[in-house]
């Protein structure tokens, strides 16, 4: 317990720094473009185009509702969603690695490393639920006391992410290989996830498969925030309570692995 409370010190201490450094690394990422930070509004606008006109107008243009959402609103939240799930986990995973020089000539907390990574795309992510919280409203998908939900999916995302990277950053420094067994796990996320297809009517086999698995408990939390009309929050007791015991685990495991190895890391790059 005393290297949880020293890691939820570091990060806690650091708050605005890592807030500053993120917002840094958006304005440094588009600075060379003439459009400058707009691009992290265009891009998500822009990502809403072509679901449309691929899935919408397209390739599944006689695709029926999914309860009572269009399809292509029903896959816009999942692609955002698990964009964001995954983009936390791969910056996290890769923040010492691809900022080593700051941990051992600046003595920067390593921890606070993966902080400023994920606050990143936590920043590029509220745009994107803007843009689904404006379609939602308009349309009138869910109720407005449900939105209050996303910031459970927020906190939930966050914490089962950072713990994720916190093993993750450790190992694929120490086994250079783990880094492409991760993208390759991600990958297989991506299409066991309902992402493009609906949870109800699966087989059995599926059924398990999402039963035990925490991106889509995640996914679907932000669907049952934002757009579906129903209870405002996703799953049963025993779902929440999976969900939780994993994610604790994780973060317990990965604090560990984190500490020990935090000191020695240098060498093996």
């Amino acid at each position: 317990m005393k290297n949880v409370f020293a890691l939820l010190k570091e990060n806690f201490e650091n708050l605005h720094l890592i807030w500053k450094l993120s917002l840094y690394n958006i304005k440094a990422q588009y600075a060379n473009h003439y459009l400058g930070i707009l691009w992290a509004i265009l891009m998500p606008a822009a990502q809403v185009g072509v679901f449309y006109v691929i899935f919408g107008l397209g390739l599944r243009g006689d695709r029926g509702d999914v309860q009572n959402v269009p399809f292509l609103v029903y896959l816009i939240t999942g692609i955002f969603a698990f964009s964001f799930i995954s983009g936390c986990i791969n910056a996290a995973s890769n923040a010492i690695s691809s900022q080593i020089g700051l941990v051992t000539k600046m003595k920067f907390p390593s921890s606070v490393l993966l902080s400023m990574s994920m606050a990143n795309n936590v920043i590029t992510f509220m745009i994107m639920s803007v843009i689904v919280l404006v379609i939602s409203l308009v349309n009138g998908y869910s109720e407005p006391l449900h939105y209050l939900v996303w910031f459970y999916f927020m906190f939930a995302t966050i914490i089962f992410t950072y713990s994720i990277g916190l093993i993750m950053s450790s190992v694929n420094i120490l086994i250079r290989d783990f880094k492409n067994i991760q993208a390759n796990v991600m990958r297989m996320f991506f299409f066991i996830t309902p992402i493009f297809w609906e949870p109800a009517g699966r087989p059995p086999l599926m059924e398990t498969i999402m039963a035990f698995n925490p991106l889509a408990y995640l996914l679907m939390t932000f669907r049952y925030a934002l757009i579906f009309d129903g209870p405002a929050f996703y799953g049963d007791v025993s779902d929440h309570i999976f969900f939780w015991s994993i994610t604790l685990f994780l973060f317990f495991i990965g604090v560990q692995v984190h500490y020990r190895y935090k000191d020695r890391l240098v060498d093996y790059l």
